[in-house]
């Protein structure tokens, strides 16, 4: 399957850099496109592509909406509670984290996952 169709599924999806400033957005945006491109050369079908990158948008909204609870709202129990229900196990955060490394260390901890999977 072509790459490009997986690529722009996330560049054109607004949803995945609301409320984060342009250094995570940045990161989190080349990190989804970086890892739909694997997916989308490794995969047989079709099919199984689109559902494995939109598997990946969610999470990468999920990423998002976590990063931007905790270093733009400070709304550590929202965040936790949202990393609970979508069963995230990434390692503590600082409350007083940077956005851009807290993006990172959570986009780092996703690639080992994705790389054992």
């Amino acid at each position: 399957m072509r790459t490009r169709p997986m690529v722009n599924l996330i560049l054109d999806d607004e949803a995945l850099t609301r409320g984060l400033g342009d250094e995570e957005a940045r990161l989190l945006i080349e990190w989804l496109a970086d890892w739909a491109e694997r997916i989308a050369g490794r995969s047989a079908t079709d099919a199984d592509v689109l559902a494995r990158v939109e598997r990946l948008r969610r999470r990468g909204r999920t990423i998002r909406q976590f990063v931007e609870l905790w270093c733009h709202q400070y709304d550590y129990g929202a965040a936790l509670q949202l990393a609970a229900t979508e069963r995230c196990r990434w390692p503590a955060n600082d409350p007083y984290a940077d956005p851009w490394n807290l993006m990172h260390q959570i986009l780092d901890y996703e690639s080992h996952r994705l790389h054992a999977a």
